[in-house]
């Protein structure tokens, strides 16, 4: 389709200042450039020419979906409460989960995903073997009522995904279309333009046991992660946590009781008794749903990590001040001596062999120094406990790992039969058998992709947008309005449009700093610069946003050449 954009008629209100409520680039240049602007907190409404760029992404999103055989629908964003009551996680998705009531005072709740909705769908059709496997996918609004949200599109509430099911007869058919899946999404990172790793992860309120996450590295990245030459990375919540340098003694110590007044945290113990924070233990507390007490022992220069607490102990919450005070213990000096009774003893499996630590007496103002796992106490349960970081050992190879930050842009679940089994969605197998659908789920975020490219491409003028995703590929910016430089900026403004080439002119009656200035800012891949004194040589400039490049070029050849670029770069 022939694109040709002027724009003296595009809205494309820029601002020459940056908006104090912009915290990451993203947010800061979507603004500036006339992209996006807020209606409510995280929720944006997307201007002409940050749409385009999303019909892009979609574009590349539909073409590597169909090319695995997906087929697309749209699912309704209003979701019935009874479908979620049937997985369980109307109560159990919390406050995120917009709910509310029709007229008939029916519930309802604003998708903030689709599993109940496809999985109810394909349950009333699919009965056979036959039919499977199938993958089915969307592209739909969501809305998650996130606490804060924060940093433009990339933790909004309202925003624009692609989410995929796919239902399976076997695990074996899963794997296949997972990895075909995953490797669709690379992909689709790559055709951004992104700088990206795939990472293990958690799934969170999705569930499932194996995930991948597409992390888009940048230092404005939520996600922390680790990676090792070997090509392993992960999330810091999800990777296993192996900590050099383990065990630190080895020999038992006698066992003391310490008067440590005042002293409630392990930097206070650590640097009264001139130890290093690693030769100490933090006791962390938490309860079961029956209300019965957890200790989780961790080493004290480290975090406990929630998401393994709760795997290592399902359904455990970490106390509040409300919680320390019903359970009459002593926030500053807990440890696992002689714990209240019935309480849970979970143990990083880092201090197995650790024979002598300091801990809580779980006595206000008193620690133990010199406890021995063998003779002094009991641990229930040895886990992996806390948050990997940079210079822990590679689970794969043994190598230090390595840090790095990034954004999620998509991920892949084997959801296996948790929704299936929940549903009663089942099939007849080869055997005549009823059994549930083995199911996956596969999502991308449309609008957080537009805000990762940005975040990656970049300068202090603007946005540098890979042409695969660009508003438009190429700009002419005649520089006055003398009739030579108008006329053969026309000319070469609907010659690149009839050669197929995305094309911008700038016929607005501004100075061309102006021009210049908002073409940086809203980063088109190429500028045709056509002024008066270029003209005299018989030549004007081509500029490459990206790279700063410029080079004149003879004015009969500028739009061959700028069609060599362009093409060069489309993915």
């Amino acid at each position: 389709m022939r694109t040709a954009l002027r724009m003296s008629n595009v809205y494309a209100p820029t601002l020459r200042e940056d908006p104090a409520e912009a915290e990451v680039p993203s947010h800061r240049l979507l603004l500036r450039a006339g992209m996006i602007r807020k209606v409510a907190a995280g929720i944006y409404a997307f201007l002409p020419l940050a749409w385009r760029s999303i019909a892009k992404i979609e574009r590349i999103v539909r073409e590597e979906m169909d090319a695995i055989g997906c087929q697309e629908l749209l699912l309704p964003v209003v979701q019935p409460a009874e479908l979620w009551h049937e997985s369980g996680r109307w109560d159990l998705y919390g406050p995120e989960l917009a709910r509310l009531k029709d007229r008939a005072g029916r519930d309802f709740c604003l998708g903030p995903t689709h599993e109940e909705v496809i999985t109810a769908l394909v349950r009333d059709e699919v009965r056979s073997y036959r039919q499977l496997p199938m993958s089915l996918y969307q592209i739909n609004v969501k809305f998650r009522d996130e606490i804060r949200p924060r940093f433009g599109l990339l933790r909004g509430r309202e925003f624009i995904m692609k989410d995929a099911y796919s239902f399976h007869a076997t695990q074996e058919s899963l794997q296949e279309h997972y990895d075909a899946q995953s490797r669709a999404y690379g992909r689709i990172c790559d055709r951004l333009g992104l700088v990206w790793r795939a990472v293990e992860a958690e799934s969170g309120q999705i569930g499932g046991k194996v995930t991948t996450e597409f992390m888009a590295l940048a230092e404005t990245g939520e996600a922390e992660l680790v990676h090792c030459a070997c090509g392993f990375a992960a999330n810091v919540e999800a990777a296993e946590a192996l900590l050099e340098g383990r065990p630190r003694c080895t020999e038992p110590e006698e066992l003391r009781k310490v008067h440590t007044p005042g002293l409630r945290t392990i930097a206070d113990i650590a640097q009264t008794f001139g130890l290093d924070e690693r030769d100490t233990v933090k006791t962390m507390a938490g309860s079961t749903e029956d209300g019965r007490l957890v200790f989780f022992c961790i080493p004290g220069d480290r975090e406990l990590n929630p998401v393994k607490a709760a795997r290592a102990v399902p359904g455990v919450r970490l106390l509040d001040e409300e919680g320390f005070e019903q359970h009459r213990i002593p926030k500053g000096s807990l440890g696992p001596v002689s714990p209240p009774e019935g309480a849970i003893v979970v143990a990083d499996r880092s201090l197995r062999h650790e024979r002598s630590w300091v801990v809580g007496a779980n006595e206000e103002d008193y620690h133990f120094f010199g406890a021995d796992p063998e003779r002094d106490f009991t641990v229930d349960v040895w886990a992996d406990l806390v948050a990997a970081r940079p210079g822990d050992l590679c689970p794969r190879c043994g190598a230090v790992l390595e840090g790095a930050r990034g954004i999620e842009v998509s991920q892949v679940f084997q959801l296996g039969t948790r929704y299936s089994e929940k549903m009663n969605a089942t099939f007849t197998d080869e055997d005549g058998q009823e059994r549930p659908f083995i199911m996956g789920c596969y999502g991308v975020g449309i609008t957080r992709s537009l805000a990762a490219v940005i975040e990656q491409h970049h300068d202090d003028a603007g946005i540098c947008w890979p042409v695969s995703v660009a508003p438009a590929e190429a700009i002419v910016l005649p520089l006055s309005s003398d009739d030579e430089v108008v006329q053969t900026a026309e000319r070469i403004f609907e010659t690149l449009a009839d050669a197929g080439i995305e094309a911008v002119l700038d016929d607005r009656d501004e100075r061309a700093g102006v021009k210049f200035a908002d073409a940086d800012l809203i980063g088109w891949p190429y500028q045709v610069v056509v002024g008066r004194k270029g003209l005299a040589e018989g030549v004007v400039e081509v500029k490459h946003r990206a790279t700063g490049d410029r080079e004149s070029v003879p004015v009969d050849e500028a739009v061959a050449r700028v069609r060599t670029l362009v093409e060069s770069q489309r993915s």
